[in-house]
C-alpha cells in the first residue's frame, strides 16, 4: 500500500507540475495582450527564454538554497546541481518534487519581470533572472518552505501568496522605479494616458489558462492524494477566483459607470493570488470572502499606483503584490482550528492575534528583502551596464524590432509603418 501511495502521490504531483509550467503560456498571452503590438513578439520570446534560464539556475543553486541540508536560518547548503536520486521514507518522488518546485521558481521570475515591460533591454532580463534566481527567491522560499526562521514561527503560506507572488511583485516594483514610466504614459501635469494593450482576447485567454493552471499551483501543493484533500483545496481556489472576478466587475461598474474588462480579469487573478496562501487552512465560505475582498483591492490598488506615477503595464504590483499581502494576512483571520496544521488558528477561530502577527511579520520581512535586494541588483546593473533601459528611439520603434530584428506581427506593423502611424 505504501508503494501504491508513493506512485499515486508522485503521479499527481507530476500532473500538477505540468499545469504550473503551462501557466507560462497564460503569462505569455496575458502580458502580450496587455502590451502594445510592437512589443508582442518580444514579450513572448523573452518569457520562454527567461523561464528556461530560471530552470537552469534553480537546478544549479536554487533548489539547494531552499531545501538543501546543513541549513542555517538563511539558506540550505547542499543539493546544488541536483542529480535526482531516491530519498528513504519519502512520500513522493524527490525528482518529481524538484520539477514541481522548479515550476514555482519560474513563475516567481516571470512575475518579477513584469515590471520590465516595454522598456528594458534583453540583457537586463538575462542578468536579473540569474541574480533573482540565486539571491532573492531561494532565500525567501527557504525562510518559509525550507525550514527557515519564518517556518519556525509557524508562518502559513500553503502555495505561495508570499513566497511566489509577493516576492515577484516586490521585485517588479523595484524594476518599475528604476526604469521609470514608459514614454507617453504621463503628461506634464501628472495625468496618466491609457497605453492600452493590443488584444484583450489574448489577455482573457491568458487569465483562463492561469486559472486552470492554478489548480496545479494550489491543489498540487498537497503533493499527496491522501483523503483527496487536493479536492478541497481546488474548491477553495475556484470559489475565490470566481468571487474576485465578480467583485472586480461590480466595483468597476459602480466606480466608473461601466464594467472595465482589464479590471474583471485582474479580479479573477487577484482572487487566485489571495487564496494561494490560505486554500488549505480556511473554510469554504471564507474563500469566497477572501476572493471578494481581493477583487475590490485590486481595483483600487491599480489606481493607487498609477496616481503615483508607477507604471505597471500588466498590473503585477496590484494582482500579485496587493492581493498577495491580503492573502497572506487572511489566514491570520480565517485559519480554522481543524485545518491549521501549520501555525495557529486565526483571530475568528479563537486563536487571538498571534497568527496574524506572524503573517504580518512574514509579509514585512519577505517584501522588504525582495524589494531591497532587487532594487540593489538593478541599481548596480544600471551603473555597470550604462543603463538597462532601451533608448527613446528603440522604445518608440518597439522592442520586437530593436531587440530582435523582426515584429511579432510583421504584416500589420509594416502596413502601419507605411501609413506613417506607428
Amino acid at each position: 500500500m505504501e508503494d501504491v501511495m508513493y506512485l499515486m502521490n508522485s503521479l499527481w504531483t507530476m500532473v500538477a507540475a505540468i499545469l504550473v509550467i503551462f501557466m507560462i503560456g497564460g503569462f505569455i498571452l496575458l502580458e502580450a495582450g496587455s502590451t502594445r503590438m510592437k512589443n508582442a513578439g518580444h514579450v513572448a520570446g523573452k518569457t520562454i527564454f527567461t523561464f528556461g534560464l530560471a530552470s537552469l539556475i534553480f537546478w544549479a543553486v536554487g533548489y539547494g538554497f531552499i531545501f538543501g541540508g546543513n541549513a542555517n536560518f538563511f539558506v540550505g547548503m547542499t543539493d546544488f546541481f541536483y542529480g535526482g536520486g531516491v530519498q528513504e521514507g519519502a512520500s513522493v518522488s524527490p525528482t518529481v518534487f524538484f520539477v514541481f518546485q522548479l515550476a514555482f521558481a519560474g513563475i516567481a521570475v516571470t512575475i518579477a519581470l513584469g515590471g520590465f515591460a516595454e522598456r528594458a533591454k534583453l540583457s537586463a532580463y538575462v542578468i536579473f533572472t540569474i541574480l533573482f534566481g540565486i539571491i532573492v527567491y531561494p532565500v525567501i522560499a527557504h525562510w518559509v518552505w525550507g525550514g527557515g526562521w519564518l517556518a519556525e514561527h509557524g508562518k502559513q503560506d500553503f502555495a505561495g501568496s508570499t513566497v511566489v507572488h509577493l516576492t515577484g511583485a516586490a521585485a517588479a516594483l523595484a524594476a518599475t522605479m528604476i526604469l521609470k514610466p514608459r514614454i507617453g504614459k504621463y503628461n506634464k501635469d501628472g495625468s496618466a494616458n491609457n497605453l492600452a494593450g493590443h488584444n484583450q482576447v489574448y489577455t482573457a485567454l491568458g487569465v483562463l489558462i492561469l486559472w486552470v493552471g492554478w489548480f496545479g499551483f494550489n491543489a498540487g501543493s498537497t503533493v499527496s492524494v491522501d483523503a483527496a484533500f487536493f479536492g478541497y483545496v481546488a474548491l477553495n481556489t475556484a470559489l475565490a477566483a470566481g468571487a474576485g472576478a465578480v467583485a472586480a466587475t461590480f466595483i468597476s461598474w459602480v466606480a466608473l459607470g461601466k464594467s472595465d474588462i482589464p479590471t474583471i480579469l485582474n479580479g479573477a487573478l487577484a482572487g487566485l493570488v489571495a487564496i494561494t496562501a490560505s486554500c488549505a487552512f480556511v473554510d469554504v465560505w471564507a474563500s469566497v470572502v477572501i476572493g471578494l475582498i481581493a477583487g475590490v483591492l485590486v481595483f483600487y490598488s491599480a489606481r493607487f499606483f498609477e496616481k503615483r506615477k508607477i507604471d505597471d503595464p500588466i498590473y503585477a504590483l496590484s494582482v500579485h503584490g496587493t492581493a498577495g499581502i491580503w492573502g497572506t494576512l487572511s489566514t491570520g483571520f480565517f485559519a480554522t482550528t481543524e485545518l491549521a496544521t501549520t501555525g495557529k488558528p486565526g483571530l475568528f477561530y479563537g486563536g487571538g492575534i498571534d497568527q496574524l502577527l506572524v503573517q504580518l511579520m512574514g509579509v514585512a520581512a519577505c517584501g522588504a528583502f525582495a524589494f531591497a535586494v532587487s532594487y540593489a541588483i538593478l541599481f548596480i546593473m544600471k551603473k555597470v551596464m550604462g543603463g538597462i533601459r532601451v533608448t527613446e528611439e528603440e522604445e518608440i520603434m518597439g522592442l520586437d524590432m530593436s531587440e530582435h530584428g523582426n515584429y511579432g506581427y510583421p504584416e500589420q506593423m509594416v502596413l502601419e509603418e507605411a501609413k506613417g502611424t506607428n
